[in-house]
């Protein structure tokens, strides 16, 4: 399983982090602009792409990585990277929005498409969240409407190179709807759930869902 009980230690970035949702850093209170539909409240662009984590790069080789997928599901998956890469993979453009202010526009991903995971395991009816894990010992929650979205995906390229290990390699989540820390780097496991079960950040101040538009930064 995941290793749901190894807690990844405090570095000064997740310390300011937390610190910045008790004083309600970055809200504007603002609504998105009529002349830019695109980018949402309190943001800014940026043509980087800035790296944030929590102080560790777990080093996971393509040999090495495995996915496992259990939980309310009809058919749990235990997947290595060539089972992972058999599967058809798609491309997809969309843009990244952290909750630290910046986004990026038109970032060229290539995956498997949550939808297609989802085909693949086929979660019962009971199933209304998962919770994402990661190498790092990083979990974060989400509805499964917001897994199941069109356009998320489980990337392993980004730019027509296979994703860096300081962005999330070999494979990594992205949900674009939603602010970043959604889309779990050096992604590990996936457990579907009946009840919703708040991951690192959602218990440390920050808000459940995510929404950039909504400007659903921090927890009320």
């Amino acid at each position: 399983m995941a290793g749901e009980d190894d807690v990844p230690p405090e570095s000064k970035l997740t310390r300011s982090k937390q610190r910045w949702a008790r004083e309600g850093k970055f809200l504007t209170g603002k609504m998105v602009r009529p002349e830019d539909q695109r980018l949402p409240p309190g943001q800014h662009l940026t043509r980087d792409w800035p790296v944030l984590d929590l102080g560790l790069t777990p080093e996971i080789s393509r040999e090495r990585w495995r996915l496992d997928v259990y939980g309310a599901v009809e058919n749990p998956l235990y997947w290595d990277f060539s089972t992972f890469l058999a599967q058809e993979q798609r491309q997809f453009v969309s843009d990244i929005h952290c909750v630290t202010t910046w986004s990026r526009y038109d970032n060229q991903w290539e995956g498997l498409a949550a939808r297609d995971l989802l085909a693949a395991c086929r979660p019962r009816d009971e199933a209304n969240f998962v919770v994402l894990y990661s190498y790092d010992g990083y979990t974060t929650n989400l509805p499964l409407e917001d897994f199941a979205a069109a356009d998320a995906l489980l990337a392993h390229s980004w730019s027509g190179a296979p994703l860096t290990a300081e962005h999330g390699g070999p494979v990594r989540l992205v949900v674009p709807h939603l602010y970043f820390w959604k889309s779990a780097k050096w992604l590990k496991a996936i457990e579907f759930l009946d009840k919703d079960a708040p991951g690192y950040w959602e218990m440390r101040g920050y808000h459940n869902r995510g929404d950039p538009w909504a400007e659903q930064r921090y927890s009320e």
